[in-house]
């Protein structure tokens, strides 16, 4: 593991790690129920194979991930991210209510101590998600103010209004505070309050001490910059090597150019690699215009990409999370109308892209659920996966670990035809040649022939012709 390091403020530097990380995120209620959840917890959950719903639990726990560590590791993976672990009365936990306390069913801080002991032996990482935006209403200091009214020494934590304090409204009733987009399940932090600050930032603080390696930062946009001014300097002041990326589906610029994150989740290579290797067959009944499916042209795809990386500095390129799909959206392969050969695409063009790939569980396997609460659906238990392409998806990331240098400069895109797209990986030790036909029907004919090919997709025809739905990397 790297050295912790004496941190400079005038330096916020990505940590060293970081570029040669692949990212696996874990939704861990729905992840793997361990052998030791099995055994020594009466809990009663939800069959784990029900279908995905808003409520309830499956019994996912942390002792689960750690049994699923070699699987990981065996692909390729080398850091983890996991949606909310502390206390919390939802699936998703991010309605939490004990930041300094790892959720019961999900093992307790025994569970993470454990995991993260397990992941650092395998020179693996672990990111956490912080929701510092809002809490739930078991929080403590709400949960004050929920008996006390405006009476509560802790009401300034909170914005309150003077209509009536009402934590569990009814249709047409208000709740009397800020909440997050009106869910009064959710109260907003007042961030004008210093104590407020002091206590989240002491949260984050606490578990870099405690050996994690990340933070990624829920809903980041909604958070004052005064906030974010402090939190990377804190997480770096104790650990140089920790990793911060802010939740910022759209333009980040105001937050990268000032450094107060190493990255952004950068969701506009997701949508727009999604649209493109569709070939205008996509799946898109989702609405949200920071992730817009839609059909695009090569010269639509290509432009966003380059106007993306355009915004951005290089080091902030490096450090952004590149990913398909989450928690939020629906499953890549939902929106490709189960394609696995468009899934393909997307992957590659994911781990051949600078910055940080992030694959969401289950994608290897061929999960699909559609918008939330479907793509929250549970890991199967069993070993037979009807879409398992783990050991393509180990390919890709064992070529992008070889020439990483090459990546890390960036890829110079042009497309010599609608469906094709022809990419350059430069450095001072390799040159290479990449061709991607998306077209479900049509042949590529190459423009020459190459000195010798590095890696392929399976549709491989010859040296000369790119079939539909492949991919071909040459040395030049």
């Amino acid at each position: 593991m790297p050295l912790k390091k004496k941190y400079n403020k005038q330096n916020l530097s990505l940590p060293s790690w970081v570029e040669n990380a692949v990212v696996y995120q874990i939704f861990p209620d729905r992840f793997k129920r361990s052998k030791k959840s099995c055994t020594n917890n009466n809990l009663e959950f939800m069959n784990w194979e029900d279908p995905p719903e808003l409520q309830g639990f499956r019994g996912g726990d942390l002792f689960g991930v750690i049994e699923k560590l070699d699987y990981l590791n065996e692909i390729g993976i080398n850091c983890i991210y996991l949606n909310p672990i502390f206390s919390s009365a939802a699936n998703h936990r991010y309605h939490t209510y004990d930041y300094f306390r790892i959720d019961p069913i999900l093992g307790g801080d025994e569970a993470l101590y454990s995991l993260i002991d397990e992941l650092h032996k395998r020179d693996m990482f672990i990111v956490l998600d912080g929701v510092f935006n809002h809490c739930g209403r078991g929080f403590w200091p709400f949960h004050h103010i929920i008996e006390n009214g405006k009476s509560s020494p802790y009401k300034n934590w909170f914005n309150l209004h003077e209509t009536p304090f009402n934590p569990y409204p009814k249709k047409n009733e208000t709740c009397g505070y800020d909440c997050w987009w009106n869910d009064p399940a959710l109260p907003k932090f007042n961030f004008k309050n210093k104590e407020v600050e002091d206590f989240l930032l002491s949260v984050g603080k606490y578990w870099v001490e405690k050996g994690i390696d990340g933070w990624r930062l829920d809903v980041a946009k909604e958070i004052p910059f005064s906030f974010w001014d402090k939190f990377n300097y804190e997480m770096k002041s104790i650990n140089s090597e920790v990793w911060v990326v802010g939740e910022i589906w759209g333009d980040a610029r105001k937050w990268l150019n000032k450094k107060y994150f190493d990255g952004v989740m950068n969701y506009r290579v997701g949508w727009s690699t999604l649209s493109w290797v569709a070939d205008f067959k996509l799946n898109s009944p989702y609405k949200n215009p920071f992730y817009p499916l839609k059909n695009l042209t090569s010269k639509e795809y290509l432009n966003t990409l380059k106007i993306t990386e355009s915004w951005y500095s290089k080091e902030n390129n490096l450090g952004n999370l590149n990913l398909l799909d989450s928690h939020d959206v629906p499953r890549a392969l939902n929106t490709l109308k189960k394609d696995v050969k468009s899934l393909k695409l997307a992957l590659f063009l994911l781990l051949i892209n600078k910055g940080v790939p992030c694959i969401y569980y289950g994608t290897e396997i061929g999960l699909s659920g559609g918008a939330e609460p479907y793509c929250r659906e549970s890991f199967p238990s069993t070993n037979q996966f009807k879409n398992d392409i783990r050991e393509f998806i180990k390919a890709i990331i064992k070529f992008r670990r070889k020439f990483r240098v090459s990546i890390k400069e960036g890829i110079k895109w042009t497309s010599p035809e609608e469906n094709i797209i022809c990419g350059n990986l430069n450095s001072k030790k390799y040159k290479i040649i990449v061709f991607v036909n998306r077209s479900k029907l049509s042949e590529f004919y190459l423009p020459k022939k190459y000195s010798k090919i590095i890696f392929k997709s399976d549709e491989f025809i010859s040296e000369e012709v790119l079939a539909p739905q492949s991919f071909i990397c040459y040395l030049d």
